[in-house]
């Protein structure tokens, strides 16, 4: 079984072009496992596909994904397009994962599209996108998309991962239906233990397989002290995003105090099923977030990648 550690690049830190990349090339030559971007398209964070071209350009060994890539902001042609030419630049390191968004996301007002459809949408651009990566041909009626034609090149030389993120039903069904693997974002290690159980179960009707170490989670992060002002700002933000049934699962996840008491809540999580993360500092700056991955770097990945865990039973 893997466990792996990816980072985002902080939550709260608005970084200038050449503190993102003084960032990134650390992550690089530090050994971190993955970098990933939140989807944000109206908000202030950057375009994630565009973000994942740059890091196929700056990097050599670390993978990159999306988390989440809200499928229904996506023309899927398009998008499958970018993310076969991605992974032919980078040979093989994109790891997207797909969700839903929010009906809250102010996407939805501005352009008028209906929000109650954008998990129907999802799961059309999600197949319809497979479909583009695997196949010669592909003919594909939706109610939302259509497409009779070929399949985009480059093809990846192996089949692209696809994941699924989101904490609902809908989406656990979705995993099962669709995806290699499941992210939730923000999320205790009892809801992401029962988020496992329920796309296990799903899976059992569905007829699919998911390999063992393909569930995953988003935790925030800060190696240091609860009264730390970059938690309390950070915590306020998230907290003002999320619905309220959703935020005692929230506060569950942050990841905050001495590496030994990091290192316990992780492997917590390892042992209810859950082998990936994307740690997500909370930092002031940019040099703030600098100290983090260092932190992270230095005492929290070696005692956790790489160890001999058992699976739950």
């Amino acid at each position: 079984m893997s466990v792996r550690i990816g980072i985002g690049p902080g939550l709260g830190v608005a970084l200038a072009p050449r503190e993102y990349w003084r960032w990134v090339d650390y992550c690089e030559e530090a050994g971190i496992d993955s970098i990933w971007h939140s989807d944000q398209l109206l908000g202030g964070t950057m375009e994630p596909v565009a973000l994942l071209a740059s890091l196929a350009a700056r990097t050599r060994r670390m993978r990159f994904g999306t988390n989440a890539l809200v499928a229904a902001f996506r023309d899927p042609i398009v998008l499958a397009k970018q993310l076969a030419t991605i992974d032919w630049l980078s040979e093989g390191r994109v790891f997207p994962v797909f969700g839903v968004g929010n009906a809250s996301d102010p996407y939805w007002a501005a352009t008028g599209a209906d929000s109650k459809a954008r998990g129907r949408r999802a799961d059309e651009v999600i197949t319809l996108v497979r479909q583009l990566l695997n196949q010669e041909t592909v003919e594909f009626t939706g109610a939302y998309y259509r497409y009779c034609g070929p399949g985009v090149f480059p093809r990846p030389a192996r089949p692209m991962s696809l994941w699924i993120g989101g904490q609902s039903p809908a989406a656990y069904r979705r995993t099962a239906l669709l995806g290699d693997g499941w992210l939730g974002g923000l999320t205790g290690a009892a809801a992401a233990a029962d988020a496992r159980r329920q796309i296990e179960a799903a899976l059992t009707e569905t007829g699919r397989s998911i390999e063992n170490d393909h569930y995953g989670t988003s935790l925030p992060l800060r190696i240091g002290a609860e009264s730390d002002p970059a938690v309390q700002a950070a915590r306020a933000r998230l907290l003002s995003r999320m619905p309220e049934q959703d935020r005692g699962s929230l506060e569950q996840s942050f990841a905050i105090g001495a590496p030994d008491a990091i290192i316990a809540l992780l492997q917590g999580y390892v042992a209810s099923g859950i082998n990936k993360f994307v740690v997500l500092p909370m930092a002031s700056d940019a040099d703030d977030l600098m100290a983090q991955s260092e932190l992270l770097v230095r005492t929290i990945i070696p005692q956790i990648e790489n160890q001999s865990l058992a699976m739950p039973d």
